[in-house]
């Protein structure tokens, strides 16, 4: 596997894909798996999970498995519990996913500076 980073923002989440994958299907992908992880929202804040910097490494094995690492945005979250389990019912909806694991991690913990322009604007954190 290969990693590549996603510039499209200062603190986007490492996408990995498998070699055997076509550039453009590797791509399609990508762009469809953020947009699945845009669905998912933390219900206490405004934003979705992908702009507050909550996503830290999505991989994509060869055989179309995911394997996304996340964070939120306190350990005592109350839906601690649930939100990787909406993480992998959204990402499972991509085409040509054919199975996630979701990787719950504190290291490093999260803060405000992995939000994103969007994120800051929607939470008026200037």
């Amino acid at each position: 596997m290969t990693d590549a980073t996603d510039e499209l923002k200062p603190n986007a989440p490492t996408m990995g894909a498998g070699t055997g994958l076509a550039p453009e299907e590797i791509d399609r992908l990508t762009d469809d798996i953020v947009a699945a992880l845009k669905t998912v929202y933390d219900p206490e804040i405004p934003s979705d999970i992908y702009e507050l910097g909550l996503i830290y490494r999505v991989d994509i094995a060869d055989d179309r498995q995911v394997s996304i690492d996340m964070t939120l945005t306190a350990p005592g979250c109350p839906v601690a519990g649930e939100m990787p389990g909406w993480v992998e019912n959204a990402v499972s909806t991509v085409q040509g996913v054919a199975s996630v694991t979701v990787n719950m991690t504190f290291d490093p913990p999260w803060d405000q500076s992995r939000m994103s322009d969007e994120a800051r604007v929607a939470l008026d954190m200037w």
